[in-house]
């Protein structure tokens, strides 16, 4: 019950944000909850949007401080996937390195362009996998 909770604030918010870029020439500015409804959500069904191994954890989550639209997710056991429309799709831009393990996503504030990824889970349990080392993008996350 708790995962269908989180689902149905995650959609609601995803929801929410993409209809205020739509409707707010400023795309960073924060939705206006005067136009979130109830009603807003009535076309959303439930269904599967993503794995429900463990080896779908997110271990980090990082914002470009000058583009709030773009982000970029580290998967404990599934490597580092950028959003550009505010987590409405995500591609994969780190599956040519040699971890696929990650613990954490930092953007450098004076360069966005800059990201630095640090391999290997950190999180200690039953399905902890190590990385190899930290790993620096120049230009985004399209080469490292």
């Amino acid at each position: 019950m708790r995962t269908l909770a989180t689902l149905v604030l995650l959609a609601a918010s995803t929801v929410a944000g993409a209809q205020s870029r739509t409707n707010n020439k400023n795309p960073a500015a924060p939705p206006d909850s005067a136009k979130f409804t109830s009603g807003l959500l009535s076309g959303l069904k439930l269904r599967s949007i993503g794995p429900a191994l463990t080896s779908g954890r997110v271990a980090d989550i990082a914002i470009d401080p000058s583009d709030k639209r773009t982000w970029y997710v580290g998967a404990a056991a599934g490597g580092v996937w950028k959003s550009t429309n505010g987590g409405i799709s995500f591609s994969p831009i780190f599956d040519g390195q040699g971890s696929f393990s990650i613990g954490t996503v930092v953007i450098d504030h004076a360069n966005p362009s800059v990201i630095w990824v640090g391999t290997g889970e950190n999180n200690a349990q039953r399905v902890v996998s190590y990385g190899d080392g930290v790993y620096k993008s120049l230009d985004g996350g399209k080469s490292w």
